[in-house]
């Protein structure tokens, strides 16, 4: 297509200036495609396990997916979280999909929530929708919101400013 003695001649400037321009664009769509390539299918990362010998104390948050195996002391937020059968979370649980094999302590948030026969929930649930398997144990209330993401702490109630008031 271009060859090497047009470009290095000095008597076409002219076409040395052109072919430039086209080979800009011909150098830069396999990057571009490359590029697009790279960005274009963005494969879901692996979902985190935590292994049943794991103890974590302290908060996890995540836009992935998580799987539990060992033991959590604190608040897990995640996209998809899966509690494992010898898991154990004292917690608050917020997550689109909650699926409990295990035991959970404490409030369960989700857009869909799963307890399987061998779970174990003590507290509230608050989902948009809810399965709960024959055999699952379940102590607590269950509650439906259209958003339970976002349902406890969605309108916090308005307090009076005191900056405003003057004592004078």
């Amino acid at each position: 297509m271009f060859s090497k003695s047009k470009i290095n001649e000095p008597g076409h400037k002219a076409d040395e200036g052109s072919a430039p321009k086209p080979a800009m664009p011909d150098t830069s769509r396999p990057s571009g495609a490359s590029d697009f390539k790279a960005s274009a299918p963005k494969a879901k990362p692996a979902a985190s396990t935590l292994s049943s010998d794991l103890h974590i104390t302290g908060n996890l948050k995540t836009t992935g997916d998580i799987n539990v195996e060992g033991t959590v002391e604190g608040d897990i937020r995640a996209h998809l979280l899966t509690v494992g059968e010898s898991a154990t979370i004292k917690g608050e649980v917020v997550a689109d999909d909650v699926v409990v094999n295990g035991r959970v302590v404490g409030r369960v948030r989700g857009l869909k929530v799963r307890l399987t026969a061998t779970a174990r929930v003590e507290g509230d649930i608050i989902h948009k929708t809810i399965a709960i398997e024959s055999g699952a144990h379940f102590e607590g209330s269950v509650q439906r919101q259209d958003d339970p993401l976002n349902g406890g702490k969605a309108k916090p109630l308005p307090t009076p400013a005191p900056a405003n008031t003057s004592a004078g």
